[in-house]
């Protein structure tokens, strides 16, 4: 059965429990390494692909991805289909830590990285919509998993993407508040678009680790409390990529 799926992790998650049948995969791509080995298996059934954004032992910042390569390796692969897996920040009030969001638009704040697989000479330029940059399907796809599944999730919400490493001031936090984001986090694009660049179906399951600067109560963002609060949401996302594929 060919590949159809395929699956990147972000923080915490560096490993995909339940595959069966693994093997790992070297890929090499005209835009450098992958941030980690392809890991190739089965999941109910289904051959799945899956990609370490930050590498497995985390050590890739999201400043430094090599994006490009990530995306081109997984559809030199036969991926058609794409799930980012983000930590996010929570900015509206329901998206408080340990909500798993699905969201439907980006604004995008990152800055230095490279956001085209046109950024290479003799590449055809192309200009493509990205007015809803994540796939109608795909996220109606994951909405129905999660009912099935019986994994509460957030329809909507618009995902800021920041630089990072460093997490965001309060003034930053309250400027993406007013132009309308209601998650922040630091992986999204160019992600997306280069899914969309290469006529991927890409969709985002976001994590919510922590309240934004300014948004929560607490006076400072613990890092124990972050890894404590993913390592909740993160525990879901295996039911929800099984009803999906269960549901094809």
């Amino acid at each position: 059965m060919a590949l159809d799926l395929a699956i990147i992790g972000g923080t915490g998650l560096y490993q995909f429990p339940g595959l069966e049948n693994v093997t790992r995969q070297s890929v090499e791509t005209p835009y450098g390494a992958t941030s980690a080995p392809v890991v190739r298996g089965e999941l109910a059934g289904r051959p799945v692909a899956f990609l370490a954004r930050h590498g497995e032992g985390h050590s890739v910042p999201p400043h430094r991805v090599n994006y490009r390569a990530n995306v081109w390796a997984l559809h030199s692969l036969g991926a058609r289909r794409v799930i980012g897996v983000n930590a996010v920040g929570g900015i509206r009030a329901d998206m408080g830590p340990r909500v798993v969001a699905i969201p439907d638009q980006i604004i995008d704040y990152t800055h230095g990285r490279y956001t085209s697989f046109c950024d290479v000479d003799g590449a055809e330029v192309k200009h493509v919509d990205f007015s809803e940059p994540y796939s109608a399907g795909l996220r109606a796809a994951l909405l129905a998993a999660a009912a099935s599944a019986g994994v509460a999730v957030v329809d909507g919400g618009c995902y800021g993407a920041t630089q990072g490493p460093r997490l965001e001031t309060r003034a930053e936090i309250a400027r993406m508040r007013r132009d309308g984001c209601d998650l922040v986090g630091m992986t999204g694009m160019p992600e997306a678009a280069l899914a969309r660049e290469l006529e991927l179906d890409y969709a985002c399951i976001a994590l919510i680790a922590n309240w934004g600067a300014g948004c929560g109560d607490e006076a400072e963002i613990s890092l124990d409390e972050i890894f404590a609060n993913l390592r909740e949401a993160t525990a879901l996302v295996p039911r929800l990529v099984t009803a999906l594929l269960q549901a094809d």
